[in-house]
């Protein structure tokens, strides 16, 4: 009999944090995430896309007692050692104990639980799995049936199907009593206990809609198999066959198969839980790699506020830069083949242009449409740090280099978001990893296009204060300094004087607070001082710092935590209410990491930062995207000092915490680019040469420096002196990475003359219609 179906649309389902997220490391390609104590999503075979919400259980008795494990709460996850994705929960109640254990198959997209159930003998267990194959939950279909003379519990959509199965200890017999396929909302398992207090419905099939699947168990031990595969009879022969080896066997293996990963990894000393943390960090990165596409990593299993949120990509998406921050950290660890898998993924997609989409399905699709000059930038630096490493193992990068500084050179200093996706204009930290990037990537070049790329970033390096520096406002005076770093300077400084004190919108607030740039703070300057752009001594730097721990520090319990920026709105409400296109940004763990490199930088032991980090993790130890920094509020599972509604794990933050546990064994950030560091040391680089264009455009050069003005097209420039005085053509020159150049001899005038020019396209066969003034001081 088919189950009635719900007459409305149900949401999207996902969980924000995580307690445990876990894959195997043989063929099989499940990922898996526990959270409230079951597993809450299945990825196959893609990541991006879940494949179930929620497989849990119901303890019932036939007279109307039942209690549903996911909201009893009181529950406790352990994994065999730190690092290894087997999982045991342990669920305790006045009436049972129910032990847990969850492991995928090796060899198998098969995902194995054992259950032990202990106490009332009147007790019995209910498996709940509600289905979401394909692209989204409303076209599931759900079947109770035989298959093989075996009762299966089905589900399929499209080219998707799986099969719960389950078996006595010896795996010989059937262990499902009755079975059901209900519509979420309607007629599904929960709703019987709900509306009956026992199990009275057994429909044998369900859909098109959301589906959810309930079966009887026996009272005391069983094994489930988890199939997915390409229809609902393969995700069957899958499950059975694994169920043919015992739960043990398969535990064992999964084991050994992580502690072996493991062995390649050398840990430096630390006390014992920060150890544990860095292990499970470690297993944290590489859980979240895709077995199809080899080399990409998903931001996080996460979904932001996913009981809230409609969002289908969450953080199931590839971020370039998490993606290249992920990746240096695996070198950390000494995964170099790992880092070389993200170096192809990278080259293979690369956009035509040489940047990178702000994020992407695994297979390269586009999602979000942004330009970000930090995500065209950090390919080149892990290019780089391979090369250092003696590790790029015949990976061809060249084109790759001259492509993105292509684009940064014809791009920048500017970028069209900022690494928060928020805001245009010149940004501290994306500006630091473009310079890194040109001097990194100078060394793949030769001739003209290094020599270019070098001088390009001396230029943007000594006039990055220029842009992005204040001194003497109203902020400053009322907070004791003499000036300080910006969140992000408006393009137009780029080209005109006053941009400083235009408008810079903050996102996420349901009333922008209307702060010019000038009155905006944020944590990216920290980057100059770890790529070696600053000293940590220089006045500004410390300045600024002064300013970010008035403005954006939070003393928590568990140590103190910095936002991103003053007026951020990215976080829940102060209610308590969850992020719902606006609200209050809250503290990120992973600005406390880059503080702590920071503090080693300066000469503090950064260990600390550390221990601050690893006391905001979530039950198990993973690291949040957000910690809840406002009063504690035990009705909405709020916790100062302790993970927010926001995405747990972040693999980003566990990259910034592997990397400074190795950062403080060392003595500097191991993600340091050699070139960059060895270039300037800290210093800002004295330059007498100006570079006008493509995107920077000065009114002023001084007198007796050398003058290069650089265009995105070849050109013939017309160009005089004093008020179009002896007028010349010159016709550019072809730097080999999209930049056409010219040099014009003005070192001989003086301060008070001037030089005009503009500009005859050849191959648009016109002219530019305006004339440029450059005065000499």
């Amino acid at each position: 009999m088919k189950a009635p179906q719900a007459a409305s649309p149900h949401p999207t389902w996902a969980y924000a944090g995580k307690d445990i997220v876990g894959t195997g490391l043989g063929s099989s390609r499940l990922w898996f995430t526990v959270a409230r104590g079951i597993v809450t999503e299945v990825y196959y075979p893609r990541i991006d896309i879940p494949q179930i919400r929620d497989l849990g259980f119901i303890i019932a008795d036939d007279q109307g007692f039942w209690v549903e494990l996911s909201r009893l709460g009181c529950y406790e996850v352990s994994l065999p050692a730190p690092g290894v994705p087997a999982v045991t929960i342990i669920h305790r109640h006045p009436r049972f104990t129910f032990t847990l254990q969850i492991c995928p198959s090796q060899q198998r997209d098969t995902l194995l639980l054992r259950y032990r159930l202990e106490g009332d003998e009147n007790l019995r267990p209910y498996a709940l799995l509600a289905a979401r194959l394909g692209g989204d939950a409303e076209n599931n279909r759900a079947f109770v049936d035989k298959h093989n003379g075996r009762t299966t519990l089905w589900a399929e959509q499209g080219p998707f199907g799986l099969a719960l199965v389950a078996a006595n200890e010896t795996g010989a017999s059937d262990a499902w009593g009755r079975c059901s396929a209900g519509c979420l909302e309607a007629s599904d398992g929960w709703q019987d206990f709900n509306r009956n207090g026992r199990m009275t419905w057994q429909y044998d099939s369900a859909g098109p809609g959301a589906v959810c699947l309930l079966g009887e168990l026996p009272a005391h031990q069983t094994t489930l198999a988890l199939g997915l595969g390409t229809s609902k009879e393969s995700a069957a022969t899958l499950a059975v066959a694994s169920l043919m080896e015992d739960f043990s066997t398969t535990w064992d293996k999964q084991c050994r198969a992580w502690k072996e990963w493991m062995k390649g990894c050398q840990f430096p000393d630390l006390p014992a839980p920060l150890r544990e943390i860095l292990a499970l960090s470690g297993m944290v990165l590489k859980t979240h790699q895709d077995r199809t596409y080899a080399g990409a990593t998903v931001a996080s299993l996460a979904i932001p506020w996913g009981e809230s949120s409609q969002s289908r990509g969450g953080y199931h998406l590839v971020w370039c830069r998490d993606l290249v921050e992920t990746a240096g950290a695996m070198v950390a660890i000494g995964a170099l083949e790992d880092a070389r898998d993200v170096l192809r993924y990278l080259i293979a997609t690369q956009q035509k242009d040489g940047h990178w989409l702000q994020n992407q399905w695994l297979g390269g699709t586009p999602f979000w449409q942004g330009i970000q000059l930090d995500e065209a930038a950090f390919p080149v630096l892990l290019a780089s740090t391979l090369r250092e490493q003696g590790a790029l193992d015949g990976i061809p990068v060249t084109d790759m280099v001259r492509r993105a500084l292509t684009f940064i050179a014809r791009e920048g200093p500017a970028t069209g978001q900022d690494r928060w996706e928020e805001d245009p204009g010149v940004n501290t930290f994306t500006v630091a990893i473009a310079i890194a990037a040109l001097v990194e990537g100078s060394t793949f070049l030769d001739g003209e296009a290094r020599q270019f790329a070098l001088l390009l970033a001396d230029n943007w390096n000594a006039r990055l204060d220029d842009w992005t520096v204040v001194t003497d406002t109203p902020l400053a005076r009322r907070l004791g300094v003499s000036g300080y770093y910006i969140r992000t300077a408006p393009a137009d400084v780029l080209v005109h004087d006053g941009a400083k004190s235009e408008h810079i919108l903050i996102k996420n607030r349901a009333i922008d607070p209307d702060l010019p740039a000038n009155e905006q703070i944020g944590t990216d300057f920290l980057q100059l001082v770890r790529y070696g752009l600053r000293q940590p001594d220089d006045p500004v730097i410390v300045d600024s710092l002064k300013v970010v721990d008035q403005l954006l520090k939070t003393e928590t319990p568990n140590g103190p935590v910095w936002h991103r920026y003053n007026g951020d709105g990215y976080g829940e409400h102060n209610d308590g209410s969850a992020f719902d296109g606006s609200g209050r940004g809250r503290g990120w763990p992973l600005l406390s990491g880059e503080r702590g490199h920071y503090a080693l930088l300066a000469g503090e032991d950064p260990l600390p930062y550390l221990k601050s980090m690893a006391a905001m993790t979530g039950s198990a130890g993973l690291l949040p995207e957000q910690v809840w920094d406002w009063v504690a509020m035990p009705e909405h599972h709020l916790e100062t000092g302790k993970p927010s509604g926001s995405a747990m794990p972040l693999v980003w933050a566990h990259a910034e915490f592997i990397k400074l546990c190795y950062s403080r064994a060392t003595g500097y950030p191991v993600d340091r680019p050699v070139a960059t560091w060895n270039r300037y040391q800290g210093r800002r680089p004295e330059i007498s040469h100006t570079i006008w264009g493509p995107r920077y455009r000065p009114r002023r050069i001084e007198a007796g420096s050398q003058f290069t003005i650089a265009l995105r097209a070849p050109a013939r420039v017309h160009w005089g002196t004093n008020g179009w005085q002896h007028i010349q053509d010159i016709d550019t020159r072809d730097t080999g990475i999209g930049v056409h150049v010219v040099d014009l001899p003005l070192t001989e005038l003086d301060a008070g003359e001037s030089v005009q020019f503009t500009f005859y396209w050849p191959d648009r066969k016109e002219w530019e219609g305006r004339d440029y003034t450059m005065q000499i001081i």
